[in-house]
């Protein structure tokens, strides 16, 4: 997900896309401790992706 994407989306679809993303990361990082997925790459992208949406939230809270 890119910052153009997450700067276009409201404030309730930014938390329900950020609760979506944790659950998958949570998963993500259990499956890959118990046997190596096939991708590793995208644990870093959907970590970047959680890390985005939680800077603009806390930006828009700011303002």
């Amino acid at each position: 997900m890119k910052q153009s994407e997450v700067k276009n989306l409201s404030v309730a679809e930014l938390e329900q896309k950020l609760i979506e993303l944790k659950n998958t990361y949570s998963g993500m990082k259990m499956a890959h401790a118990i046997s190596p997925i096939e991708n590793p790459l995208t644990i870093r992208t959907t970590r970047r992706a959680i890390a985005r949406i939680e800077s603009e939230l806390t930006r828009r809270k700011l303002q």
